[in-house]
């Protein structure tokens, strides 16, 4: 039997027909709590919208979008959970993945950004399976955490499957699928570039600094002259 294409959303519709919908939801749910990062969560949400649109798949667009929100946050849910359960040990295991500094570092940035981090956070690749854990293992407040989950669930999953049910309409569109999803996930992943370059510009910056001030205190040093 030949593997299945998880990453191919047209390829999924071919394969599964009428239950496409549902292995969709299970993989927005599977992403957004179960530690399985390297899943179509962006490029998917906006096919399930266009194949809507298109009459290929049997769902009205409300409803889809209520589900789809709804598993993303109980994906959230789940994850946050099993942080918050296996915590102590995965904190104090300090494994390759989960890292004791990521912990210290995912509150500190909760701690700067406050409730938008979780906003933010879903809509990164990667980023938005990890957090999750991350916010349990810190024992981020539940309340505040579901809160704001359920606004980042609603604004990714609705937004992104309306996305894709608006243009799902246009003939180019629909006619060119690979490139268009494509183009979302070089999309999704600007976010992760951005920081990464200006964390590149900081440390450079940061090394510069440190260079100048040690330059300065040899030269007032009486053999730096």
């Amino acid at each position: 039997m030949p593997a299945i294409n998880w990453m191919d959303p047209q390829y999924l519709l071919t394969t599964f027909g009428t239950s496409f919908f549902w292995i969709g939801a299970a993989i927005v749910f599977v992403e957004c709590g179960l530690l399985f990062p390297i899943l179509p969560g962006d490029s998917l949400l906006f096919a399930i919208g266009m194949f809507i649109k298109r009459g290929d798949v049997d769902f009205h667009i409300v409803t889809a979008c209520v589900i789809l929100s709804v598993v993303a946050f109980l994906g959230n849910v789940v994850g946050y959970e099993i942080g918050r359960a296996l915590g102590t040990p995965l904190y104090e295991r300090d494994g390759r993945i989960l890292k004791r500094k990521y912990f210290d570092q995912t509150n500190a940035f909760f701690d700067k950004h406050g409730n938008k981090a979780l906003v933010i956070g879903r809509f990164v690749p990667i980023v938005r399976t990890f957090i999750t854990v991350v916010a349990g293992v810190g024992k981020m407040d539940r309340r505040r955490f579901f809160t704001w989950s359920a606004v980042g669930a609603i604004l990714w999953a609705t937004g992104l499957t309306m996305l894709g049910y608006f243009l799902g309409g246009i003939a180019f569109i629909h006619d060119n699928l690979e490139a268009a999803i494509l183009l979302i996930v070089f999309v999704s992943v600007l976010p992760m570039l951005f920081e990464f370059l200006m964390h590149r510009r900081r440390s450079q910056a940061i090394a510069g600094e440190i260079a100048t001030a040690g330059k300065d205190m040899v030269d007032r040093t009486p053999d730096g002259h």
